[in-house]
């Protein structure tokens, strides 16, 4: 018995340490870089309840890793890091120590990836990639149903390697065609165990508990960082880092364009690019915070499906505060500045957009 973590518990430092951890975060959003208006400290404080929320689904009611469960932490009310439109995202906690399952129906959406990672958002170093699995490598029975194995020591079949520290899985199935793609059906299991979740543990809840705040605080803190930094080359898209991307479980196989937009009431901001040959592709709006914008009801995101494609095989995406009358228009949802991001999925090439910054009174000239 850790004796230290059981009167943190009974005395309820844990709980008053939380509780200062997460008024630590919101000074991610008091920030004097951050956005002042009262539309962008809505979102900054309904952001942080939104990643409280999925953090300690996460980490303490789901942080079980000999028994497993598979759920949505990140969708279309939870966001964090420029969330992608196009993905159905699911997550479990999983420990280097066991062996595991996964077994479903591959179903017919576009892009399906299986990683395993270490370390999380705010706790020290070593966060990053253990293992990953191509959709497009996976074996399947002529039904379309498939197996996994997860471990440390190689497989026959599909295979996905662990390492001792792995404490996470991150399966992203992407769309290009969100309204007739099936996705793929998948569950997990421990190998040798019982699906019985492990009966509760004082010291496990402490250590839940510290864990979701610090991560709140280092999710919060790492992305508006992202955000200030991305300033510097607003109404542009310059290749983010693959280090980067990756150290923040990003998929191996995505170049990443992140950047900063601002625009006036009377300005459009127009990027042109030739897509790659690559395997899926897309652009989306996301407020200050990288979330997402609400991709449910608004045309803040296009891809390589939606897009409509000049003659030359070009995209032209028009990023604007009303409807200028011209394809592949990105609403803004009331919103003059935040964060932006273009993928290239398993692309051959690398091309940065071309940006510019034109008047709405000057895009008829653009038709």
């Amino acid at each position: 018995m850790d004796d230290a973590s059981i009167e943190r518990l009974t005395t309820g430092s844990v709980w008053s340490e939380f509780c200062d951890t997460l008024k630590k975060a919101g000074e991610n959003i008091l920030k004097e870089t951050s956005p002042s208006d009262p539309l962008n400290r809505a979102e900054g404080f309904r952001y942080l309840t939104r990643i409280t929320r999925a953090v300690l689904e996460a980490f303490v009611e789901n942080s079980d890793p000999r028994a497993p469960v598979l759920f949505r932490p990140i969708h279309e009310t939870a966001k964090m890091g420029a969330d992608n439109p196009d993905n159905y995202y699911q997550y479990a906690a999983i420990s280097g120590e066991y062996e595991y399952r996964l077994w479903g129906a591959r179903g017919s959406v576009n892009y399906l990836g299986f990683g395993t990672y270490k370390g999380n958002y705010g706790i020290g170093a070593g966060t990053g990639e253990t293992g990953y699995l191509d959709g497009r490598d996976l074996i399947t029975n002529n039904d379309g149903t498939f197996e996994i194995n997860l471990s440390r020591t190689k497989r026959r079949g599909n295979w996905l390697p662990m390492e001792p520290d792995t404490s996470s899985l991150i399966i992203r199935q992407t769309f290009a065609d969100r309204k007739n793609e099936k996705i793929a059906e998948i569950q997990i299991e421990r190998l040798g165990g019982d699906d019985r979740p492990t009966p509760v543990i004082p010291e496990k809840i402490e250590q839940a508990i510290t864990t979701a705040g610090k991560i709140i605080l280092g999710a919060s803190t790492l992305f508006t960082s992202w955000a200030e930094g991305f300033m510097k080359h607003t109404n542009r898209l310059p290749r983010f880092d693959p280090a980067a991307s990756l150290a923040a479980m990003g998929d191996p196989h995505i170049s990443y364009y992140h950047s900063y937009w601002k625009l006036a009431d009377d300005e459009a901001l127009v990027i042109e690019v030739t897509p790659p040959k690559c395997e899926a592709w897309n652009f989306q709006l996301n407020n200050y915070w990288m979330e997402s914008l609400d991709y449910r009801f608004y045309p803040v995101w296009v891809n390589q499906h939606s897009a409509k494609y000049r003659a030359d095989g070009s995209v032209r995406i028009v990023v604007a505060h009303e409807n200028p009358g011209v394809d592949n228009w990105i609403d803004t949802v009331g919103h003059r500045q935040g964060t932006m991001l273009l993928r290239w999925v398993r692309a051959d090439e690398h091309p940065e957009p071309r940006t510019r910054v034109v008047k709405l009174a000057d895009m008829k000239d653009l038709k």
